[in-house]
């Protein structure tokens, strides 16, 4: 009987797995051991399995000769680089929980990092350009600057025990990585394989903050089952095959980017890093040289990618497929980046840092239309339902609502908040993503704009999400955000932030009448400002509350 609600569950034939991470490297070294692994361009690094499961063999007898238990929590704050990738690898063998720091945190939210994790060793790199984290991590923690016998004891973090120094770099208090690599050697491998055993599907993995964008940061504690089987799932859709090539351009701090070098390393392919961060060229330049065929990020890389001015120059005809996700993916984009980057298995997905990864996904037999608009349908094993934000009850198929995911992806909890954790996650398990979405009958789900972000206009509930995307169909403009200013007659009005194609050939009455009769008036914004580049967080997002901020400020004044 089919049902007129907005409730989903994708039917399937695949099974769900209860390997834990080491496992499936270790099923991966047995397949392909001489298939490269990784290749980091910017550091020269290549290693293939065999080699890439030594070295994350001796990093985790190493982080086991400082101490480090199962249910430890490991940090790191780093960009892109092959130390980054074995750690994550390397605390899953030994059941320590890898907290992923951004690299763009400066002393004050590393503190707060380190503090609410509880984190007993950070591992990061001493410099990035300009920016000096040593300096910084010293700041934070004097001790460590003068720790006896290079042990950390720290008044204002007392989990912390040990630093380690990434790369080649050192410092005379500070374990150097190549250090903790030598103190591994110590340690048996009989011992390794003991703590394996003691492994289950069940215990954490990872811990990775929320973006902090609408909200204070909070710890998402995510297990190895949650990782494990979101990648297995995804992949029958996305697809990856041995010997694939994935340029890894998403930062290793976020959830998209750990999700994509286990999947990688799952399924036999090479996790390719252009640079230590997100850079146009070197993406670029990396998917020519390298032959990449799989190319994933959100919509405003591959905008820039599309941009770059020597675009023409680059051969990106061994590309076939990849995914864009985390954020809303602009229409005339995704047109743009299958025909002009030759991505024709590109896919739309949905997702969150609290479902490990994705949510939903279009597949390759879905119809054009639906490929094109829609972020596709929830991953086999899980459910998805529309519900009335205020009453809690299911709304009718097609019409807006809060969208809620109930599966094996769920996190297990915000680490030691349980206040949090029980606002997002129901007393039967369904997780309220925030998100406002519509679902079809066959199961193919729009998001419509933020819960948070959604404004209210004399009475009149108005989704952002809409608007900049109707906004995106005008061929001048690029990229468009909407947020909400206080209005003393109508509670809300509109600002409409818009980069265009050529900031000198749109102004602000083409926009407006490019509106009229297209939309609801009330739709119309009635700020509109142009501009040549966005507030963005490090995984490339849009920081929409700085908007806000910003706009907010100058809204006394002209703007």
């Amino acid at each position: 009987m089919e049902s007129k609600l907005s409730y989903y569950s994708c039917p399937s034939n695949e099974h769900l797995t209860a390997a834990t991470v080491g496992q499936i490297l270790g099923e991966s070294v047995a397949r392909y051991p001489d298939y490269e692994a990784l290749v980091s361009i910017h550091q020269n690094v290549r290693l293939t399995y065999t080699e890439f499961n030594d070295i994350c063999h001796r990093a985790a007898t190493g982080l086991m000769s400082i101490g480090i238990e199962k249910g430890d929590n490991v940090a790191i704050w780093s960009h892109s680089q092959a130390e980054s990738m074995i750690t994550q690898f390397a605390t899953a063998m030994i059941g320590a929980v890898l907290v992923t720091i951004n690299p763009d945190y400066k002393a004050y939210e590393l503190e707060y990092a380190l503090r609410i994790s509880e984190s007993k060793v950070l591992l990061f790199s001493d410099r990035y350009k300009t920016t000096d984290y040593l300096s910084i991590f010293l700041e934070v923690c004097p001790e460590a600057g003068k720790a006896t016998n290079k042990k950390i004891e720290s008044k204002k973090l007392p989990f912390l025990k040990h630093a380690v120094l990434l790369g080649d770099n050192d410092h005379p208090d500070i374990l150097a990585w190549s250090e903790l690599l030598a103190m591994g050697d110590s340690i048996a491998e009989t011992s390794l394989e003991a703590r394996k055993q003691t492994l289950s599907m069940d215990d954490p993995l990872n811990m990775l903050f929320t973006s902090g964008t609408t909200d204070y940061p909070k710890a998402v504690v995510i297990t190895h089952h949650n990782l494990v089987n979101n990648c297995l799932l995804s992949n029958t859709r996305l697809r990856f095959y041995p010997k694939d090539r994935f340029c890894m351009c998403l930062p290793l701090f976020h959830v998209f980017g750990i999700w994509n070098c286990l999947a990688c390393i799952m399924f036999g392919a090479t996790v390719v890093f252009p640079a230590e961060r997100f850079n146009t060229e070197a993406t670029l330049s990396a998917v020519m040289s390298e032959k990449c065929t799989i190319l994933s990020g959100v919509p405003t890389m591959f905008t820039t990618e599309l941009a770059h001015p020597d675009f023409n120059k680059y051969n990106l005809s061994t590309l076939r497929g990849g995914l864009m996700a985390g954020a809303p993916c602009p229409l005339d984009t995704v047109k743009k980046v299958m025909e002009k980057m030759h991505l024709p298995d590109l896919l739309i997905g949905f997702g969150l840092t609290e479902v490990a990864g994705s949510c939903t996904s279009t597949t390759l037999d879905s119809d054009i239309e639906s490929r094109l608009n829609t972020v596709g349908i929830p991953l086999p094993y899980t459910e998805v339902k529309i519900i009335d934000p205020e009453t809690k009850a299911i709304v009718p198929i097609g019409e807006k609502g809060e969208l809620c995911c109930r599966g094996p992806f769920v996190m297990k909890e915000y680490y030691k908040n349980p206040e949090a954790t029980n606002a997002q996650i129901d007393r039967v398990r369904w997780f309220h993503t925030g998100d406002m979405a519509t679902i079809d009958a066959n199961g193919y789900i729009q998001i419509v704009g933020r819960l948070k972000d959604m404004i209210i206009r004399g009475g009149e509930n108005i989704y952002p999400g809409e608007i900049e995307n109707f906004l995106l169909t005008h061929p001048k403009i690029n990229i468009a955000q909407i947020v909400g200013v206080p209005d003393e007659k109508y509670g809300e009005e509109l600002c409409a932030w818009i980069k265009p194609v050529d900031i000198e050939s749109i102004t602000e009455e083409e926009v407006r009448d490019f509106c009229d009769d297209k939309i609801a008036r009330y739709k119309i914004p009635r700020y509109i400002k142009f501009v040549n580049k966005f507030p963005m967080t490090a995984s490339g997002k849009i920081k929409k509350a700085e908007i806000k901020r910003i706009v907010n400020q100058e809204i006394a004044g002209a703007l």
